[in-house]
């Protein structure tokens, strides 16, 4: 009997483990959902009809296993085998979903917002977009994984899509997919980024080339490929002298400089001639440079950045960008917005070395959030049992993995540079063509940032012609200003219609 009981004990051990086994590889694979709608919009008096689809699409892996539903809203002209421009467009973070340029820009509604200050709370105005690209192109708007309404599933998990080249891989084999269920291999092909999506623009432009798909064009909004311009490490002068030129843009817009060049544009050309021939020779000089030297420097980046001669002397000639947020307005109270510095909010701690709160984030995120869920819902029809995320950031385990391929032994997410990879698909297709959007003052990605990067790309001349910048008087949302909101839609425009002769 005690034999018997031996042998059932040990037999439960082993049988119960492999049902449990049995169950995990064969989880359930959720079935995707698709909500069908007509949208219209109108833009230059003429209303264009849209065949709406919102939900999820099943992504398989390179072994055609299934490993996510990815989520997703497309805008078409019409439905089946087309030749019109079909945009594929996503946000940053990492983590963030798309409704910000859904909202915005992209999509035939947008939000309005009080730019530059803060909007009140609801009822919040949805109006129809003029200023969208959906009468020259179809859009479809993309929710990395964790975001939206997209989840691993099988046996996929979030760490299979949370990197950077996790990230390109899934949103490459996202769109190569998509556009084989939809029958548009054939219609010319775009990447709209914005911020962190930029990033991951340049790494899927050569990851789809790499795979036999050629883009047309790549639009570029806030952009940012290499991270050391943004991060301020230590013993580096990059950060601080690519940053210095939008601290001048604020202070000029703030009005906090004396006898200002009334002239933007010629005052950050100016901006650019000190901080070249100037501020980086000081900066190299480091320990080297005498107090005679250093007073000069810090009195010209007081008359440039309205920061005074002393702080500047006191920080080494070198402040950050979450102290310029705090620094600049200070004695006013106030503290100026890192994704749009035109923003002002109240400082409750201006004793603080660093900003505790984004006053553009504040003001407008609520109005987005809020106005685009219920568009999403109601207009486009998605199920309300279904959860929109509007980012990762609170997903069990979010973590980003900063390694890059091609950037190995670098050493730390502060060395990750994805332009390596446009440089990569540019050389390899010397026909597409890169629109860089940069915003004024924009503190979270500055455009000199960029203009630094694209200059140590060592491009061949003919191909460095293929990148075109454009400037907004605007921040990283430049569509938030309505302005640049009119001129955002007619470069974006001008830059099909180029690419597509």
């Amino acid at each position: 009997m005690r034999k018997n009981y031996i042998f059932l004990l040990l037999l439960f051990w082993i049988i119960i483990p492999a049902i449990g086994q049995e169950k995990a590889i064969e989880k359930p694979i959720p079935e995707p959902q698709v909500f069908s709608s007509t949208q219209n919009v109108r833009i230059n008096g003429v209303n264009h009809s849209l065949k709406t689809r919102a939900g999820t699409m099943l992504l398989r892996d390179e072994n055609n296993e299934p490993i996510a539903l990815h989520g997703f809203t497309a805008y078409f002209k019409e439905d089946g085998p087309s030749k019109r421009p079909i945009i594929f467009s996503f946000n940053g973070g990492p983590g963030s979903s798309s409704y910000w340029l859904h909202m915005g820009v992209m999509g035939p509604k947008r939000v309005v917002v009080n730019d530059p200050g803060y909007t009140k709370a609801a009822p919040y105005e949805l109006v129809n977009n003029d200023y969208s690209i959906l009468d020259i192109a179809d859009v479809v708007m993309m929710d990395p994984i964790g975001t939206g309404l997209s989840v691993p599933v099988g046996k996929a998990e979030g760490k299979d899509f949370w990197g950077v080249d996790q990230d390109i891989r899934a949103i490459s084999l996202f769109i190569m997919q998509f556009l084989k269920e939809y029958d548009r291999l054939q219609s010319p092909k775009y990447l709209l980024g914005e911020s962190y999506g930029t990033m991951r623009n340049a790494g899927v432009m050569k990851y789809l080339l790499d795979k036999g798909y050629a883009l047309n064009g790549v639009v570029m909004v806030s952009a940012v490929f290499d991270i050391r311009s943004l991060a301020f490490p230590v013993q580096e002068s990059t950060s601080y002298l690519v940053h210095f030129p939008t601290y001048a843009t604020t202070a000029w817009y703030h009005d906090k400089l004396k006898n200002k060049n009334p002239n933007l544009e010629a005052f950050v050309d100016e901006v650019r001639k000190f901080t070249e021939e100037e501020y980086l020779p000081a900066l190299f000089k480091g320990g080297r440079l005498s107090d005679s030297e250093k007073a000069r420097v810090a009195e010209k980046l007081e008359r440039y950045a309205g920061v005074s001669k002393d702080t500047w002397l006191r920080s080494n000639l070198r402040i950050t960008a979450r102290e310029f947020f705090n620094e600049l307005m200070r004695e006013d109270g106030m503290t100026v917005g890192r994704l749009d510095s035109r923003f002002i909010g109240i400082n409750p701690m201006p004793q603080n070395q660093f900003a505790i709160t984004d006053p553009q984030s504040d003001a407008i995120s609520p109005a987005y959030t809020a106005g685009f869920l219920d568009y999403f819902h109601r207009d486009l029809g998605v199920s309300k049992d279904l959860t929109y995320k509007t980012s990762a950031y609170a997903s069990p385990g979010f973590r980003w993995d900063w390694s890059h391929k091609g950037n190995e032994g670098w050493g730390s997410m502060i060395s990750i540079n994805t332009a390596i990879d446009m440089a990569d698909a540019m050389n390899k297709d010397p026909n597409v063509k890169v629109l860089i959007m940069n915003g004024y003052y924009d503190l979270a990605t500055v455009f000199y940032g960029v203009e630094h990067t694209i200059d140590q790309m060592n491009l061949r001349p003919e191909i460095r012609d293929n990148i075109i910048m454009t400037y907004y008087e605007a921040g990283h949302m430049m569509y938030t200003h309505m302005p640049s909101l009119i001129k955002f839609k007619t470069d974006l425009e001008d830059f099909i219609k180029d690419t597509m002769k």
